[in-house]
This record gives structure tokens, C-alpha cells and sequence, in this order.
């Protein structure tokens, strides 16, 4: 075996490469599972964060959001409606309130919301309902209406009666039981609207005369059209001005933001995730730099050999860190691919309410991790190599 006098050719030499991983197979094992281990929590997590921050599409570009600066659970007054509709600028408004309803079991979680029927569905128009459903949702006072997965997920069918548990909006007449009758199902528009379809849709009038005397006559969030959607900040800038210094002081946002606000109620996704991966990385960099170290340390007289027989010192500095970046490749991508292959079972296993993918950006994140941990674990025992003396290694000095 010849040197490369310019440096290392890791192709040519990846048998060596693969010899000295395969030198205690047991402890490159165990390191390739925890690497492997620590990219299945990346791929996991950070397609968590991609589906939190990330915008899914363009519906709803027209679309503002009005809710209570002070706080997402704060109620808006329903005498808002016309107030908002005269804003110049803003073509429709309708209005939707949070129910937070149970069927069955906790772990049956679904969003629900009393809306106004007519002028929800005009504003959704994604939503895709038959007419005779349509008119039987506007005008059945009882009725709701769900997407087509929520209703696979339950097999439910239009006729169908729909008992919800109340967790905070419990019955005036002092039950906790709400029940529906199922007038129609919806379906997306487009298959990147689907998670649209996991949600139930009922009249605001029966929900505010069953509730409590005193939550009567409030509104959750009002939505609003506007007629221009170059204009939005400006007309967003116009409501709240409206309401300014009043009671009931509004926020008004894009629809994307208010989504996400829903969503960082529980605490900033993106932090949190950065914050657990974090703490997985520096073990995991601790964990392969120690093991790393060790292996180099038992291979002091080969490193030798390969420099009395011609290596330079910049290949045996080469071939260190190339091995290095090869094991973390291997468990990472190995790890990444368990990530992919888990994710349709996380949707199965909560009723497709975790429908999470991994996108390219989160391939390229991953590899680049890789590459990153596998330099930075490698580079302090490629150094060592690569300013190993022949005498001394040879001496066992």
C-alpha cells in the first residue's frame, strides 16, 4: 500500500477506514446506535418545528384574524361585528369561538367550533360541502358538519348523533353533555389543505343559548376578508385603532400567525425543540469524541506503521477525521431513516392528529449535523495523529 503524498483519498482508502471501525465491533455498535438514537429525536422533533413554523400554503392569504390583545381565551363582544365590517378595506366578517368538547375519551381530541354557518363556509371556501349539506347545516340548528378524516377516523356518517363532553363550556340546564346531529361532511379542496379536514363545525347560536348567562353574547375571534391583500397590515392597523383604549382591546394578525399563536400557548415549539436537541447533541459529542479518543489511543503503533511505509502526516490527519465523519454519517443517516419510517405510525397511532413529515431542509440539517459533530469530534485525535512521532509510538512512549 502506497501513500497519497497530497493528503487522503477516502475512497481509495475506505477499506482501511472500514477496518479500523470494525476493530471492536461490539463499541462501534454501541456508538453507531446512539448516534442513530440521536437523529431519530432530531428527524422527530425537528419535523415538529417545521410543522409549527412553517407556512403550508397560500389559502387564507386574505384572510385577518381579531381576537383580545390580552389573551387567546379572552372573549370579544358580539357588537363588534358591524363595527369591524365598517373598516375600509374589509369585504366580509364572520366569527368562531374555541369549544374544546370530548368524544368518548381525552385521547379522541379534535378542534370544534361554533361558527356561523353561512358566512364560515363563504369564508372557507377550501371547505368543500354538497349543497343539500350545506343547506341542511344552515338551517338544522342542532347540526355540525366535520371533514372527511375526522369522520373515517370515527366512521361517522351524516345522520349520525354526536354527544361531546363539555371541558370548559358546560350546559346551562347543568349537563356536560352536548349532542349534534351530523348534517354534512366536508372535504379539502387540495391535498395540502387535508389537515382542514380533522375538525368540527357547529352553530354558535345553540352554543351561546346553552352556555352560561354570563358568556353570553361574546364571540372567540371574529375573521375578516379583506379586499386586498397587499393591504392587510394597514387595514389590521385600522381595527385595532378602532378598539383602542377600550374594554376590549383587539389584536388583529394573518391567519398564519394566529394558528401559530394557538400553538405556542403550550411554549415557543422552536425553542423548546432547539433546547432538547441541544442536550442530545453535546452527549452525543461527549459520548463519540471519548470513544473516538480511545480507539486512536489502541491504534498508536499502526498509526506509526502507516507513517514508516510512507503516509503523510496530513493523510494520517485525513484518515482520522474521514473516520470519524464516517461513523456519524452512518448512525445519522441510519437514524434519520428510522425517523421517516416512524412518522405514518405516529400519525396512525394519534388518530391522524400528528401528521408530521420530514422535509429536504431537515435532510440537509441532519447531514450537515453530521458532518459538524464528526469534524468536531474527530479533528482532536486526527491532530494527535498527525503529530505522532515514529520513534516514540514505535517504543511505546
Amino acid at each position: 500500500m502506497t501513500a497519497n503524498p497530497a493528503g487522503c483519498d477516502v475512497v481509495k482508502y475506505f477499506p482501511l477506514l472500514l477496518a479500523a471501525l470494525l476493530r471492536k465491533k461490539t463499541r462501534t455498535l454501541l456508538t453507531l446506535l446512539s448516534v442513530a438514537a440521536a437523529f431519530t429525536l432530531f428527524g422527530m422533533l425537528d419535523a415538529v418545528r417545521v410543522a409549527f413554523e412553517s407556512p403550508q400554503n397560500v389559502a387564507g392569504i386574505d384572510r385577518l384574524i381579531i381576537s383580545s390583545r390580552l389573551s387567546l381565551i379572552q372573549p370579544l363582544p358580539a357588537a363588534y361585528l358591524n363595527r369591524i365590517q365598517s373598516v375600509p378595506g374589509v369585504k366580509t366578517v364572520t366569527y368562531a369561538s374555541w369549544f374544546g368538547g370530548i368524544y368518548q375519551d381525552p385521547k379522541n381530541f379534535f378542534p370544534n367550533f361554533p361558527v356561523e354557518p353561512e358566512t364560515y363556509l363563504d369564508m372557507y371556501s377550501e371547505l368543500v360541502l354538497p349543497r343539500a349539506q350545506r343547506q341542511a347545516f344552515i338551517k338544522t340548528r342542532t347540526g355540525a358538519v366535520v371533514g372527511q378524516s375526522l369522520a373515517d377516523r370515527f366512521g361517522w356518517k351524516v345522520g349520525d348523533r354526536i354527544p361531546l363532553k363539555a371541558t370548559i363550556f358546560p350546559h346551562r340546564d347543568g349537563g356536560e353533555v352536548w349532542t349534534f346531529d351530523l348534517v354534512g361532511i366536508f372535504h379539502a379542496s387540495e391535498p395540502a389543505l387535508r389537515p382542514s379536514e380533522k375538525q368540527m363545525l357547529f352553530h354558535h347560536d345553540y352554543f351561546d343559548e346553552g352556555r352560561s348567562l354570563e358568556s353570553q353574547g361574546t364571540i372567540g375571534w371574529y375573521i375578516a376578508r379583506v379586499d386586498d391583500p397587499a393591504q392587510a397590515d394597514r387595514v389590521a392597523q385600522a381595527i385595532d385603532r378602532q378598539f383602542a383604549n377600550s374594554a376590549f382591546e383587539t389584536r388583529t394578525q394573518s391567519e398564519r400567525e394566529f394558528q401559530l399563536s394557538f400553538a405556542k400557548q403550550i411554549g415557543d415549539i422552536g425553542l423548546i425543540v432547539k433546547a432538547i436537541m441541544g442536550a442530545v447533541f453535546f452527549t452525543l459529542v461527549l459520548l463519540t469524541g471519548n470513544t473516538l479518543a480511545q480507539s486512536i489511543r489502541e491504534r498508536i503503533p499502526e498509526l506509526a506503521v502507516l507513517k514508516t511505509i510512507g503516509f503523510t502526516n496530513r493523510a494520517v490527519l485525513w484518515l482520522v477525521l474521514a473516520e470519524s465523519i464516517l461513523l456519524l454519517l452512518l448512525g445519522g443517516l441510519l437514524g434519520l431513516i428510522l425517523a421517516r419510517l416512524s412518522l405514518p405510525a405516529i400519525r396512525e397511532a394519534t388518530g391522524g392528529q400528528f401528521d408530521l413529515t420530514m422535509q429536504p431542509e431537515t435532510w440537509m440539517l441532519g447531514l450537515g449535523l453530521m458532518t459538524l459533530i464528526g469534524v468536531l469530534v474527530g479533528l482532536p485525535p486526527a491532530l494527535k495523529a498527525m503529530r505522532l512521532s515514529i520513534v516514540d509510538a514505535l517504543a511505546g512512549r
